[in-house]
């Protein structure tokens, strides 16, 4: 039993005079999309990841028949907070955040206006929701929302290292130039934007329209740049392309995803995908054709000055380099930002947490005997 009252109705929220609500079908999802967006709006640390457009298109792709646990609370008419979750069995029962493996960052929305009483009816609402089954909150960034949430809960609960992600300020590129270790790093940074120039690339947003083909373009120059080395072969399904051509629509539409098209002449040789919210900016995706290192263009660099146009304005933007520790992205001196894993249990369910940690602990202790194999093999 996942929730104790049922699916699609509402209820009042103990003493609070709000009302929660467990949505389990994607249409009553899809309904929820322009209360959702305001909230959205009002979560100032919202990534990308929870938008709506994300979320419901993700779970079009991915979800499985029967598992969507969607919590909301309403005060009136406003939606006040909302955590997007699915129910998993395996490896162990438990509800865990829409958006899966192909999602950087996960969490809940509350509204920053909220004086603890939304943040206190979701937490109520996530405890009955979670009957037998553990809440699982992977890849948290430092500050999330869900944060609030783990401080409030009564049960037992552990809070775990998770991914390293890479940020740098919200900087134009030439206040990021200086960030590099010394001059002549510079100098060579400089000289590459030259080499754009001199080559007569020209970049381009495209519009909610021209996501379809530039989506298309992008997977399709993924997979040359990527051919006969190891891909994240996700990338590559049908299902990831309908994904991303759903779901940026609507995002290119409220400002909260960018598609830019690199051209030489008429020939588009680059395509690249970031994603926005009020306080990230995050380079997700980009396709990029073999051609461009024969004419000696730096595709890091001009990715890095495309997105770095995202990060400034009236509502600065750090600039994520999202999950990973490829040595390219330490040229720029990024600061270490490491997520977090929440893990909240029920008293009766504390043993799921228990196995949960013991997994996570061995598999931390796999990652660094390889990584320890692999620095040897290098000495």
């Amino acid at each position: 039993m996942i929730a104790t009252y049922p699916a699609g109705t509402a209820r009042p929220a103990r003493a609070t005079g709000l009302i929660s609500e467990l949505v389990t079908s994607a249409e009553r999802f899809a309904a929820l999309a322009p209360a959702w967006g305001r909230l959205f709006a009002r979560c100032g640390t919202a990534t990308p990841f929870q938008h709506h457009a994300w979320l419901h298109s993700w779970w079009l792709s991915y979800g499985l028949p029967g598992r969507l646990r969607l919590l909301v609370v309403h005060a009136g008419r406003d939606m006040v907070a909302a955590a997007p979750l699915m129910l998993v069995r395996r490896p162990l029962p438990a509800l865990v955040p829409l958006g899966g493996t192909i999602s950087d960052y996960a969490d809940v929305l509350l509204d920053d206006g909220d004086n603890g009483r939304a943040a206190g009816a979701l937490t109520e609402a996530l405890t009955e929701a979670a009957g037998t089954a553990l809440i699982d909150f992977r890849e948290v960034r430092p500050g999330g929302a869900v944060e609030r949430v783990y401080d409030l809960w009564r049960g037992p609960r552990r809070a775990v290292s998770d991914s390293l992600c890479l940020e740098l300020p919200a900087a134009p590129m030439d206040e990021l130039i200086t960030r590099l270790s010394s001059g002549k790093s510079g100098q060579r940074v400089r000289a590459k934007l030259r080499r754009l120039t001199s080559l007569g690339v020209q970049r381009r947003a495209v519009g909610p329209e021209e996501v379809d083909a530039a989506i298309g373009r992008l997977l399709e120059l993924h997979r040359l740049q990527w051919q006969d080395r190891k891909v994240t072969s996700e990338h590559l399904r049908p299902r990831f392309r309908e994904h991303l051509v759903r779901a940026l629509g609507p995002m290119v539409r409220s400002g909260n995803a960018v598609v830019t098209e690199f051209r030489l002449g008429d020939e588009v040789v680059a395509v690249d995908l970031t994603l926005l919210s009020g306080s990230l900016a995050g380079g997700y995706l980009y396709g990029a054709h073999p051609g461009l290192r024969q004419r000696k263009v730096d595709v890091a660099v001009m990715l890095l000055d495309a997105c770095a146009e995202y990060t400034g304005g009236s509502e600065p933007r750090t600039l994520s380099l999202l999950r990973g520790d490829e040595p390219y992205k330490h040229h720029w001196r990024p600061e270490r930002v490491v997520n977090r894993r929440l893990l909240m249990a029920r008293r009766r369910t504390a043993p799921l947490l228990t196995a949960a940690l013991c997994d996570a602990t061995a598999r931390q202790r796999g990652r660094e005997a390889l990584l320890r194999w692999r620095e040897r093999g290098q000495g």
